[in-house]
């Protein structure tokens, strides 16, 4: 259709095609709809489609906000899973009103509302999200999408059926230009795979775009082995939730380093429904929910521990359960997540609890668990006897109690959990509770053999029902070599894990790697010294220092690392800090910090040190098998830890070993 065709127009509807024909010059695709063009109207749907760089926008042209609202949101839907086939993400997939007003600039809310005279430079501050090639490929799906729309370009008088001719092409490439749906869909996640992590806010693989787009009619969870994209699907979910409600989304992890990180990247891929997603760590909210219902939370970690240490020393250094196993910490652990983590307060319930997660031979008979049970009633009327104190299972069941009462204190529809195996279960009752089993409200994203804390619970005795299609499990790896995941898999292969519903586990699972060049570098060294001056050339020698990480296993291995590499001249930056913001320096820290992450290449110094090998026991209720049963489950979470760590490396990983006690000697043990 000639220009000179048009039907009587507005001034403002023809700026709008102006602006919109010339956006088709600059690396932008437009389809117009002819009915739109001809009758000035299009009331079914969208006047037009415009993929470009920032890509791709369902727009109506004029007409009142609430009108246009409804038609672009149904239009949106059909753009979206048309460009979903092509495994472009929901986010990438939005809604623009074109308005004739001066004021209606807001790029906020479901629906993004642009003044004529400023959408076009506003779509060109847009961030990168689809190469010339890419949109070009998905211009071709939504032409296809939508018939009566049809291909404009700004120096022609006509308008084609295609988006791109056989030229265009072949100069890109394609010599036939006939692909059908899988191979295009290939092509995208080859480009996607070889890339950095930034292109995951943009494509998807089928696998996990279907999770994201999914509606639940209740409480839903993910799981998969390390590697599927789990996080990835949970951001992408929060986002997609947010374009769908204006209602606020809660999204929340255990680590306190995750949230900013996770925020962040919600940010660059989603900046227009940032704002309606709160990421909090799982502490952090539950003290700043009881001071919003109006309670007055009193944690102290520390003062906590001291207190236990007192409750020791009176009923448990030399009684039944140092002769079980002699370490404390076992013992505050056992209250911290076996009793208090379940919400425990009768002896009756903890003399029969299964122990999951634990060491199912350290308190083999009743009388050991009464020894538990006294250990926990001092513990706790010394934490009574001085000015309120707090430890995190009472901020927690305070919590979940708070909501229990009155449930108008929650403000969310939705609530992601990610590494939820992590969370004890007063947590997930707590979270549960904010929604209860509403459609679309509670997500669970996790893996039990990830999990990097003792205990253990199934998510039945939580009150969670997961039931049929509800429960998905992603089983394909993207993000390890080949060569990574196989040295990862041998470090667990003989440890047990539980993951939060029936089923267990141990070692090599059912997954399908994306194959792509790595290695895995393992060297050994006679000192401490020879082993950081070849962890140092290592660093520097990386092809990427800003995707590259090293990780410690403890608080004094990252310390000592940290001021190593400051002494020889390496930027670094410590995951406590790091908001995910890109940035040249090596990042550093815990294998705990680093759940949630991934990198191109990482150095896990002294990997070994934690993993001892610890014999099989056979047990019988002695004292000297409980113990060996107890360091059994030591080794098994240290093990997962390092499992953990190692698979967090995508394209490379350095191991470094000192054989003997050297390196523990020269930074005080650990």
């Amino acid at each position: 259709m000639a220009r000179s065709q048009w039907p009587t127009a507005t001034s403002f509807q023809l700026s709008a095609i102006t602006q919109l024909l010339t956006l088709a010059g600059t690396q932008w695709h437009l389809l117009l709809d002819r009915r739109w063009l001809e009758q000035g109207s299009s009331a079914l749907q969208a006047d037009a489609l415009l993929v470009g760089p920032g890509g791709a926008f369902v727009i109506a042209v004029g007409g009142a906000p609430d009108a246009e609202s409804s038609r672009l949101d149904a239009a949106t839907r059909t753009a979206a899973r048309a460009a979903g086939e092509l495994g472009l993400a929901p986010i990438a997939v939005r809604a623009l009103h074109i308005c004739e007003e001066a004021d209606a600039n807001e790029a906020r809310g479901l629906v993004w509302r642009l003044d004529v005279r400023q959408f076009a430079p506003a779509l060109h501050a847009e961030r990168r999200r689809l190469t010339p090639t890419q949109a070009r490929l998905v211009a071709d799906q939504l032409a296809g999408a939508f018939p009566s729309h049809l291909a404009a370009a700004p120096d022609s008088e006509h308008m084609t059926g295609t988006v791109s001719n056989a030229s265009e092409r072949e100069a890109e490439g394609d010599s036939d230009g006939l692909f059908d749906l899988g191979e295009l869909r290939n092509r995208l996640m080859d480009s996607v795979l070889a890339a950095p992590i930034e292109s995951w806010m943009t494509f998807l693989a089928q696998d996990q775009l279907s999770l994201v787009r999914r509606n639940w009619q209740g409480p839903a969870r993910i799981s998969g082995p390390a590697g599927t994209g789990k996080t990835v699907v949970g951001l992408h979910r929060a986002a997609h939730l947010a374009q769908r409600t204006t209602s606020r989304i809660l999204y929340i992890t255990y680590a306190r380093n995750l949230p900013r990180v996770q925020s962040s990247f919600l940010h660059a891929m989603a900046p227009y429904v940032a704002a309606r997603v709160d990421f909090r760590s799982l502490f952090a909210f539950a003290q700043e929910f009881l001071r919003d219902a109006g309670a007055t939370p009193h944690l102290h970690g520390d003062r906590a521990r001291t207190v236990f240490n007192r409750a020791w020393a009176k009923v448990g250094r030399s009684g039944r359960l140092a002769e079980l196993v002699p370490d404390p910490r076992y013992w505050q652990d056992e209250i911290e997540y076996v009793i208090k983590g379940r919400g425990i307060t009768e002896f009756a319930a903890y003399a029969v609890v299964s122990r999951r997660g634990r060491g199912r031979g350290t308190v083999p008979q009743r009388r050991d668990r009464e020894a538990v049970w006294e250990l926990y009633e001092t513990y706790e009327r010394l934490k009574a006897e001085r000015e309120p104190i707090q430890d995190f299972p009472d901020v927690l069941v305070a919590a979940r109690d708070a909501i229990r009462r009155d449930s108008s204190l929650s403000k969310y529809s939705s609530v992601i959990v990610d590494e939820a195996q992590d969370l004890p279960q007063v947590a997930v009752q707590f979270l549960h509770a904010l929604v209860g089993d509403a459609p679309n409200g509670l997500l669970l994203v996790g893996d039990g053999q990830q999990s990097v804390y003792p205990g253990g619970f199934r998510l039945s005795d939580a009150g969670v029902d997961i039931r049929g299609d509800r429960g998905q499990v992603l089983k394909v790896n993207y993000r390890n070599a080949p060569q990574i995941l196989a040295a990862a898999l041998e470090v667990v292969a003989d440890v047990a894990y539980d993951d939060l519903d029936d089923t267990s586990g141990r070692g090599a699972r059912d997954v399908e790697l994306v194959c792509h060049d790595g290695t895995v570098t393992v060297q050994r060294f006679a000192s401490l010294s020879d082993h950081d001056d070849a962890l140092i050339r290592a660093v520097r020698t990386s092809p990427d220092t800003a995707a590259s990480a090293v990780l410690g296993a403890t608080r004094r291995a990252v310390e000592h690392y940290s001021h190593l590499l400051r002494s020889h001249g390496v930027s670094i930056c410590l995951l406590e800090d790091y908001d995910g913001t890109p940035s040249d320096a090596v990042k550093i820290g815990s294998y705990t910090r680093a759940k949630g992450l991934d990198f191109k290449h990482v150095f896990l110094p002294r990997y070994d040190e934690i993993t001892a090998t610890t014999p099989n026991v056979k047990i019988t209720g002695t004292g000297q098998d409980s113990s060996a049963a107890a360091s059994r489950e030591r080794a098994d979470l240290a093990r997962r830890q390092l499992f953990v760590a190692m698979t967090r490396a995508r394209d490379t990983l350095w191991l470094g070993s000192i054989p003997g006690n050297a390196a523990s000697e020269a930074t005080g043990g650990r």
